[in-house]
């Protein structure tokens, strides 16, 4: 995770709107990793100082929303985002200042598509890791693989790896999800059975072109930011 203590703080905090506006939204779990991913992509070009972080988020949703097909009203959305973002104050209802921020919205969505040259369709590590872990139950014992939740740490690895934009920009979405499990039965202090006797390990069975090395990297980059969140609160 790169910038300064600042950048980072607002980064963190603004990737946690996201998560909680989408959520009341019922927006799913892959339009969420798009809209971060769109975000994390925005600042990688510029300076969160010069642009308003929460305007790119909320536009960063609503456009994930269209990406994924999990289309919710522009209305929606600013409705849902302001009240996340201002919980003390009332409503916001139609008039001035909601014709206000659908045009900044409107023009922050062109704005984000020529930045990135109008690709925001992405390849997510979701897919690879719910085919790899359907594949990992079966190589366990049923009861040995029911007493540990490994599938539900490895989920809730892989959503607060958005947080970070190192991990969802700069490695394959196979070898991210291959970390998030490889992390996972860490934390549970298992491992898959025979994997010492094998000739071929089981994350090279999954992706022959990810080593240990890679998955210790995005490891570390995920404890990197679960200190850096430590250390913004």
């Amino acid at each position: 995770m790169s910038g300064d203590k600042s950048e980072i703080r607002v980064h963190h905090r603004v990737i946690q709107f996201i998560h909680e506006a989408g959520l009341k939204l019922q927006m799913r779990a892959i339009t969420l990793a798009t809209a971060s991913v769109i975000y994390h992509k925005f600042f990688r070009c510029n300076n969160v100082k010069d642009y308003d972080p929460y305007l790119v988020a909320t536009t960063a949703m609503y456009l994930a929303s269209k990406t994924e097909e999990n289309l919710s009203k522009l209305r929606d959305v600013i409705n849902v985002c302001y009240r996340t973002l201002h919980k003390n104050r009332r409503p916001l209802e139609i008039g001035d200042d909601y014709w206000a921020i659908r045009k900044s919205v409107a023009q922050c969505e062109l704005f984000i598509m020529r930045m990135l040259n109008f690709k925001v369709v992405f390849s997510h590590p979701h897919k690879y890791m719910l085919h790899y872990i359907k594949s990992l139950r079966d190589w366990f014992e049923p009861y040995q693989w029911e007493r540990l939740p490994v599938a539900r740490t490895a989920w809730a690895l892989l959503r607060d790896s958005y947080y970070d934009s190192t991990i969802c920009l700069c490695y394959k979405p196979q070898h991210i999800a291959i970390a998030m499990i490889y992390f996972a039965l860490q934390a549970h202090g298992t491992e898959v059975p025979f994997t010492k006797e094998a000739d071929t390990k089981w994350w090279k069975a999954f992706d022959e072109d990810v080593s240990v090395e890679t998955i210790q990297d995005i490891i570390v980059c995920l404890m990197d930011m679960y200190d850096y969140e430590n250390m913004v609160r």
